[in-house]
């Protein structure tokens, strides 16, 4: 028979998964909002890894068929942090370095690969050790700024754009990419211990996603 203190804890667990699913709703829409903005500003590169985001940030709403089955809303607001600072601080620069170029696009990058590997240890039976999250998110990075790099490849070869091929000469292109691989392995390896600290450690991400009757994650022991 239900108790009030069980009724109680019901009611702070419904609440806490709702109060998840509106802040992570909310950016969702900041990040829809962002890739237009971009879309409209002439960056079409940029608007579509925006709208990526935005298809990774609904997997779970979409697998499981539950809108308030959503990643912790901290793990959107860190996304939407760089492509937001990307879209405002657009050609502004500090100390030399350009506030649009390595910083915010690898930054953004390693929340793509945080995003993936927290849907991974949240929504699916997949648990990670300390040492191999913080590898995955990292090595998930590069992969990703090395599919980024192609892509800024293939724009300008099939459209004539700028974003690699600008006129400077073969070597000074070559060394460019390798600091971006750089700057994007830093950026996962941060994404990766930011996961394993806080995601793991000390985010109460339990309440927020559909579990079975007998309070287990699905895929965690017995039918998903």
């Amino acid at each position: 028979m239900p108790t009030a203190e069980s009724g109680t804890g019901l009611r702070r667990l419904v609440e806490r998964r709702r109060l998840n699913a509106i802040l992570g709703w909310s950016f969702v829409v900041v990040l829809c909002l962002i890739g237009a903005g971009a879309a409209l500003d002439g960056r079409p590169l940029w608007a579509g890894f925006t709208l990526t985001l935005v298809a990774l940030a609904v997997v779970p709403a979409v697998a499981f068929r539950k809108p308030d089955a959503m990643l912790p809303w901290e793990v959107l607001a860190l996304a939407s942090i760089p492509s937001l600072g990307r879209l405002l601080v657009a050609g502004q620069t500090v100390g030399g370095v350009t506030l649009t170029g390595r910083i915010t696009t690898y930054v953004a990058v390693a929340a793509a690969a945080l995003i993936l590997a927290v849907e991974l240890d949240v929504f699916t039976p997949v648990r990670m050790s300390d040492t191999f999250a913080v590898v995955f998110v990292a090595i998930a990075t590069v992969a990703t700024a090395g599919l980024w790099a192609e892509v800024r490849w293939l724009s300008d070869i099939l459209f004539g754009t700028g974003f690699l091929l600008d006129g400077r000469p073969e070597h000074v292109v070559e060394e460019a990419l390798m600091w971006d691989f750089v700057a994007a392995t830093v950026a996962g390896v941060v994404a990766g211990v930011l996961f394993e600290l806080y995601f793991r450690r000390y985010a109460d991400t339990t309440p927020r996603y559909p579990v079975d009757p007998g309070g287990k994650r699905r895929g965690q022991g017995g039918e998903p």
